[in-house]
């Protein structure tokens, strides 16, 4: 039984229910790819293999069992873990253990998760990048803030990871890393146990190689008593958006074109949708929206630690606490107004297709790349997921982006896996 780390997590599931497959071998194969891997991804801030093992032999005595049973499940270094080091991402939480896991840690637990270790987060999920390098590439960014997150499962160090989402931070590293994102509804998960950024917007997101173990990890999570199955669309129209087309890159614009061609084949409508100027200016919200949350979720660190910030994160926590009450609730409104408005650009579609980024990860590891393509969604709160369509001009992966009204994941995710295969096909 060798590289047991490249079966889908749904595959793994079976193999461990059916006794094909121990927890342990399971644990033991990822971690021997890790030993080879660790050096060039670097996804992981904490990973303890001697508690890894011990914690898979003890799941296999007492007989693993839920929906998750034994899958090794990487989190996010934003998300509070009992048993393990929670940093944030920052040197002034460098000895931070918390006394319990958060809400979604917990509950994947109880479904029979692994909590495999901690992902790496780009500093408070925000701009400071840590040292997770692509997969695809080590001299190319993974996206952030969730880097480790994707990074990790598009190496295959873990079957299935947390992320967070406050601008782009699980859509765009999924598309960089070629593997599937979910950014859910906002408030389809609890955030009790997440550091918070900006409260109204913070999204609890997950990554995983195939949309069927996105539909596992989500149906755990949830509960089977709120994951309704969806009946699939006979033949779903899919309305085409590209905006901010000044920073589209050639290789986001020929994934669209193959996203539109497997649409096709799969037997689905394209409609192409007009430029929309209101979608656009919602950027113009998103922004005092997150500043103004940051500068007050982070004011302790701001206040005691101002010395150990980055000069980007005193300037801008700075300039959200400018922001006042009134103005700050008042953008808040507005864009529960918007929401509301926007709702109608679903019209006669079941998803609307969109780049998850402007093309190929970038070079270097200053950055983490533009969040352009997600920050309105993401402030919408809509439903949203990315799927692998192929390899840029740098051979880099580039992905699409599917979006589907407020409240409708699981319809959406039904959708993305009658568009996976394909798409597939048409990137082959």
């Amino acid at each position: 039984m060798t590289e047991l780390h490249k079966m889908t997590a749904c595959d793994a599931v079976a193999q461990v229910a059916s006794g094909d497959i121990t927890v342990e071998e399971l644990v033991r194969d990822h971690l021997a790819h890790i030993a080879q891997r660790d050096a060039a991804v670097q996804a992981w801030t904490h990973l303890d293999a001697d508690a890894a093992i011990a914690a898979a032999q003890a799941m296999d005595k007492a007989g693993p069992t839920g929906p998750l049973a034994g899958l090794p499940i990487a989190v996010k270094d934003l998300i509070d873990t009992g048993d393990m080091p929670t940093t944030y991402g920052s040197a002034i939480y460098a000895d931070h253990q918390p006394a319990t896991d958060a809400d979604v840690v917990a509950d994947s637990r109880a479904a029979g998760g692994m909590i495999f270790g901690k992902s790496v987060s780009t500093e408070f999920a925000w701009r400071n990048p840590g040292p997770t390098r692509n997969p695809h590439n080590p001299a190319h960014t993974p996206g952030g803030s969730s880097s480790g997150s994707a990074a990790a499962v598009a190496d295959h160090q873990a079957m299935l990871s947390f992320g967070t989402q406050t601008a782009g931070s699980v859509i765009r590293p999924a598309a960089y890393c070629g593997v599937i994102g979910f950014k859910p509804t906002r408030g389809s998960y609890s955030t009790a146990g997440v550091k918070p950024l900006s409260p109204y917007l913070d999204t609890v997101g997950l990554f995983a190689r195939a949309v069927a173990d996105i539909e596992l990890f989500d149906r755990a999570l949830r509960g089977s008593e709120k994951a309704i199955p969806q009946t699939r669309v006979s033949s779903p129209r899919c309305g085409v958006l590209l905006p901010y087309k000044a920073q589209l890159g050639s290789g986001a614009e020929a994934a669209i074109e193959r996203g539109c061609r497997a649409v096709e084949k799969a037997g689905g409508t394209l409609v192409e949708m007009p430029f929309n100027q209101a979608f656009e200016d919602l950027a113009a919200l998103h922004v005092p929206i997150m500043l103004g949350d940051a500068g007050r979720s982070l004011a302790a660190e701001f206040r005691d630690h101002s010395d150990a910030l980055v000069p980007f994160y005193r300037e801008k926590i700075a300039e959200g606490q400018a922001i006042d009450d009134a103005t700050h609730h008042a953008n808040q409104a507005e864009a529960d107004r918007r929401r509301m408005e926007m709702a109608a650009m679903f019209h006669g579609l079941d998803m609307i297709m969109t780049p998850p980024a402007p093309g190929e990860a970038p070079h270097g590891l200053e950055a983490t790349g533009d969040p352009v393509f997600n920050a309105n969604w993401t402030l919408l709160g809509w439903p949203c997921v990315t799927l692998p369509a192929g390899m840029g001009p740098n051979g880099l992966p580039v992905g699409l982006q599917l979006v589907a009204p407020f409240g409708a994941d699981q319809a959406l995710l039904t959708l993305a896996s009658w568009l996976e295969p394909a798409l597939r096909q048409e990137c082959n």
